[in-house]
């Protein structure tokens, strides 16, 4: 009987180790199932996170190619803007000399005094000429310098009157200018040879 007590009482050990090894499995199941669904979580999650990073870096990116947009239309406006209006200033700047001119045109008819004329229209011509200095622009000189070709173009040549005008400007046909050092319109001359 002893035997047979002991032998049940190993049976039910042995069925108390098989049900705690079967939980232990099922525990490690569960457990390894648990594992997958978090790491699919994080996956997800993961996931999620990375297209809503991708999602907030789409709409920066948007949102500065519109604002780099804009930018070029404002500034081709002003841009325009500018240009339509850059001589203003001196239109502005140049209407009272023609103020003067038309004074004067309109008192050339009536004007029984000839000299009057000429010296009013010699003040209109330096009234301009101080508004050209004003503005920057300086007539090149060249009556009897050397041709200079970043100055001066040449349109003939004639016999020198003397010999120290041989290879030097005779004449002048028209003024050249610059403009803040900067060569605007050549100087047409006559050069002797």
């Amino acid at each position: 009987m002893a035997k047979k007590k002991i032998r049940e009482n190993e049976e039910i050990a042995s069925e108390n180790v098989d049900t705690e090894v079967n939980l232990g499995e099922s525990t490690n199941e569960n457990n390894a199932y648990q594992n997958t669904d978090d790491d699919l979580e994080q996956t997800l999650s993961a996931e999620e996170a990375l297209k809503q990073q991708v999602a907030e870096a789409n709409d920066k990116y948007v949102r500065l190619v519109a604002e780099f947009d804009n930018y070029k239309k404002r500034t081709l406006r002003e841009r325009i803007d500018l240009i339509k209006s850059a001589g203003q200033d001196i239109l502005i700047d140049i209407l009272p000399v023609v103020d003067d001119f038309e004074r004067a045109i309109a008192t050339i008819d009536t004007a029984k005094d000839i000299e009057g004329v000429k010296v009013g229209v010699n003040l209109i011509y330096g009234k301009f000429l101080e508004f050209l200095k004003q503005k920057g622009v300086v007539a090149i000189d060249a009556m009897s310098l050397e041709l200079d070709t970043d100055k001066h173009e040449a349109i003939t040549k004639i016999p020198a009157p003397n010999e120290e005008l041989k290879g030097r400007i005779v004449d002048v046909i028209t003024k050249g200018y610059y403009l803040n050092d900067k060569v605007i319109r050549f100087a047409k001359v006559v050069v002797g040879e």
